[in-house]
């Protein structure tokens, strides 16, 4: 009896040392987790070798060796057995209360649809109560996840949503491309129930989904959402320890591109804007403080030649990102002289300043307006691209150019457009029924040009993918839907300029994807900058957009411009002749 009551003392006192040491005792795991479940076997099995080694060690044997052997696993079965009923009965307490909650479905049941669900069935106070998963993953069916089972796939979505009496769908897939977002809507839309939906995985700050993060769709969800794979190691191969600077620093895709631009450390990231306001707001995102006393910030116009040189000189750049440009169509057709002085006179000094610099990559923003362009924005961010293709001949570092199309959420885009006319009340206002956009997400538009960036050759313009064309007469609709009040939708036919139906490519472009499956490389056929030079901004309207639509034909033998420039003591013809060297 005596040497039973030592070695159970022994057992006790050897449990307790051992799940010390494992932090078993010491609050480190939660009741019934994965982690706990390991700390206990491991304790119980060391127990176990210790009584079995000291009882076939110590003379007279003081205990059977059964009794470890059998005692272990018994003892693991309570452990375990007591831990996960306190599991089960802490989660229980903190579920939501079923009726007070909104019964919900969740449309994906991996990796961000689990996380969701754990974080609505641990939320007492919710407003959600999960009553049942969709996934069209086979593997999937008829699966429990915390309780919560598999209805089946994206088709069992009304039977789903009449058999549990849900009236919201969740829809919890972080990394879906928006056209799936768009489907599970309308079927959801089309039983009768409300759609929600967590954001992408580039909006959340951890990469995890909790309960908080369910809102209302917006239209970037339904028309973003591409799925991008990136070299990060080749992104950092040109970025880390640079000095890296991005003209238009204040805009939409200047700014982002700084927020991307700084992960990758940067020796330094330099903010040239001409804009004070935009950059006290860019240095505010990045450093969550801005007293605009730091170096980084550039307050500079492109259109000071000798000051862009100075600052390119004194400076030292090694990446350039040149995203300043007037973009607004209609504007510039009203104004084309303002085209040529910023975007193409800018982009022909700023290219001049980085090559005497001696700048190892230059990236050139351009736009789908600039393939077989036909508006005087079209025309100067074509004839930019054939400037930065010049460039690449002519300097040591590698120049080249982007293209793509509409971005979601940027200053003047149509959404915000259509979010002020929705706030005041409508009408919402459409050039034509049956016009076409490629649109894309600010975050996804800067994650592929810094990618394309790092796989761009000298010369090329670099096309990125934009999925499939939206009616801009749909995205109205859609977001007239979402509106507090009716809002009416008023069509005003195409302004000058501009398209039915943009392109990516111009003619004899062709899409080839050799590097990247979102990435096409276009040759670009270079123009001297001496035929940029004796452009007349300050002509006649018709006569400047005339002289820029020449500047892009690079097909014609020989084009011809005559200007007439009148002065108080003389007057002069200029002719422009483009030829072959030209091209």
């Amino acid at each position: 009896m005596l040497a039973t009551l030592v070695a159970i003392a022994c057992a006790i006192t050897l449990q307790t040392a051992i799940g010390h040491q494992q932090y078993l005792y010491r609050g480190r795991y939660g009741f019934g987790t994965f982690e706990e479940v390991r700390a206990v076997s491991t304790t119980v099995l060391a127990v176990v070798v210790v009584l079995s080694v000291v009882d076939l060690l110590v003379p007279g044997r003081p205990m059977p060796l059964s009794a470890p052997l059998l005692g272990g696993p018994v003892a693991l079965v309570v452990m375990l057995g007591v831990r996960y009923l306190r599991r089960l009965q802490t989660e229980r307490r903190l579920r939501p209360d079923a009726a007070q909650a909104t019964p919900v479905l969740l449309f994906g049941a991996g990796a961000a649809g689990q996380r969701l669900l754990r974080s609505l069935l641990q939320d007492p106070s919710g407003q959600y109560v999960p009553v049942g998963l969709l996934d069209d993953d086979p593997a999937k069916r008829h699966l429990q996840v915390s309780g919560v089972p598999v209805l089946g796939a994206r088709e069992n979505i009304p039977d789903a949503l009449t058999s549990t009496g849900a009236r919201t769908l969740i829809f919890a897939v972080a990394n879906a491309d928006g056209s799936l977002i768009r489907h599970i809507r309308g079927l959801t839309l089309g039983a009768g129930a409300s759609f929600k939906v967590v954001p992408s995985v580039s909006e959340l700050l951890d990469g995890r989904v909790r309960a908080s993060d369910v809102r209302d769709v917006k239209v970037s969800d339904l028309l973003g959402r591409h799925q991008i794979d990136t070299d990060l190691e080749a992104i950092a191969g040109y970025l880390k320890g640079k000095r890296v600077l991005v003209t238009g620093a204040g805009g939409s895709i200047g700014s982002e591109l700084c927020r991307q631009l700084d992960r990758f450390e940067p020796a330094q990231l330099m903010m040239l804007d001409r804009d004070e306001s935009a950059l006290h707001a860019v240095q505010l995102s990045l450093r969550g403080r801005a007293l605009l006393d730091s170096p980084d910030l550039i307050l500079a116009d492109l259109r000071d030649t000798e000051g862009i040189k100075a600052l390119f000189e004194e400076r030292r750049p090694e990446v350039v990102f040149h995203a300043a440009a007037l973009k607004h169509l209609p504007l510039l057709e009203t104004h084309p002289g303002e085209a040529v002085k910023s975007n193409v006179w800018g982009t022909q000094t700023v290219l001049e300043a980085a090559a005497a610099a001696g700048v190892e990559r230059f990236v050139n923003i351009s736009t789908d307006k600039a393939a077989n362009p036909s508006s005087v924005l079209g025309y100067s961010k074509r004839i930019t691209e054939r400037l930065t293709a010049h460039a690449s001949t002519t300097s040591d570092g590698t120049f080249l150019s982007v293209r793509f199309g509409n971005v979601l959420g940027s200053r003047g885009s149509v959404l915000t457009a259509f979010a002020a006319q929705i706030a005041a009340g409508g009408p919402i206002t459409v050039t034509d029924p049956d016009v076409t956009r490629y649109f894309m997400t600010v975050q996804e538009a800067v994650q592929l040009v810094i990618q394309a960036a790092a796989i761009g050759r000298d010369g090329e313009a670099l096309v990125l993918e934009m999925g499939q064309p939206v009616r801009i007469a749909q995205v109205a609709k859609q977001m007239a839907e979402q509106a507090d009040t009716p809002v009416e939708i008023v069509f005003t036919g195409l302004r000058p300029g501009e398209k039915l139906h943009e392109e990516l490519f111009g003619e004899g472009e062709q899409d080839a994807r050799p590097l990247h499956p979102l990435i096409s490389h276009v040759a670009v056929p270079p123009l001297d900058p001496a035929d940029v030079r004796v452009l007349a901004p300050y002509a006649e309207n018709g006569q400047v957009v005339k002289e820029l639509a020449v500047l892009c034909d690079a097909t014609r033998a020989e084009a011809r411009i005559t200007r007439q420039v009148s002065s108080a003591d003389r007057s002069r013809e200029i002719v422009m002749t483009l030829g072959p060297n030209a091209a």
